[in-house]
């Protein structure tokens, strides 16, 4: 993970040099999560229809992400001064668009205790420094999948009209965890390997229950996971698969 350094002189800011260093000092290079944050609102939103309220939920999303980010680097490092711009420009927003939310549905409120348990996991790890560890990534899927269930509830439905979009997307998401893992930090684990053919053998099963095209994307994913580890990709071919392979799931997810 990138290092922020806070402020941004006025003399690095100038050029396209410095405008690239400014953005990576307030977007984390974490281009994985990106899907996770897009994907799950998408689903909620297409199966549950679109309410305008639906686009400030987007931005506390992202924001809301952007903000836990460097308030975790922080706590990671000890230096809150060192990632104290950022705080104060995603802080500020997310709880402004946040705000907006809540007092159109009321009821989003609900999930707060879900998230901040889930926040507090994330916690204990960045104190110890171990953010990459298997349970931390699997936190971070249950909290992006459970946008699903806020989008339904911004709508004004209750949950049982998106839970088979919701049970799609978390089964791909934890999945891709362990098929990821496999490809670049755990490369080579005999172990990782074998629970990721698992637990994808496991989610074919699950995936037939909700439909046969869920069935058909998550047999490509076993595939995936089975074979792609033999011939070890580059991360950036890893990459397009996934996005691939999100849409996928997502296209199911909204058709099952």
């Amino acid at each position: 993970m990138t290092r922020s350094t806070g402020a941004v002189p006025v003399a690095a800011a100038r050029g396209p040099q410095g405008r690239r260093r400014t953005v990576r000092q307030f977007v984390p290079p974490q281009h994985g999560a990106w899907a996770m944050l897009l994907v799950p609102w998408l689903a909620g939103v297409l199966v549950a229809g679109f309410h305008w309220a639906h686009l400030p939920l987007l931005g506390a999303w992202f924001t809301g992400y952007l903000l836990s980010y460097y308030v975790l680097q922080a706590v990671k490092t000890r230096k809150l001064a060192r990632f104290k711009a950022q705080v104060l420009l995603y802080g500020p927003v997310t709880a402004a668009l946040g705000l907006l939310v809540v007092a159109v549905r009321p009821p989003v409120l609900a999930y707060a205790p879900a998230y901040a348990l889930l926040l507090a996991v994330n916690v204990f790890h960045a104190r110890r420094r171990r953010e990459r560890a298997l349970l931390n990534d699997l936190i971070f899927v249950v909290q992006s999948c459970l946008m699903v269930l806020v989008a339904a509830t911004v709508a004004g439905l209750g949950i049982s009209s998106v839970m088979s979009a919701f049970t799609a997307v978390l089964l791909y998401f934890t999945g891709t965890v362990l098929y990821v893992k496999t490809m670049i930090r755990e490369r080579g684990n005999a172990a990782y390997r074998k629970a990721s053919v698992v637990y994808h053998a496991c989610a074919l099963a699950a995936a037939t229950l909700l439909s046969i095209p869920a069935a058909a994307v998550f047999l490509l994913l076993l595939v995936r996971a089975i074979v792609l580890p033999r011939y070890r990709p580059a991360p950036k071919h890893v990459g397009i698969i996934e996005i691939v392979a999100s849409a996928l799931v997502l296209i199911t997810a909204v058709a099952a």
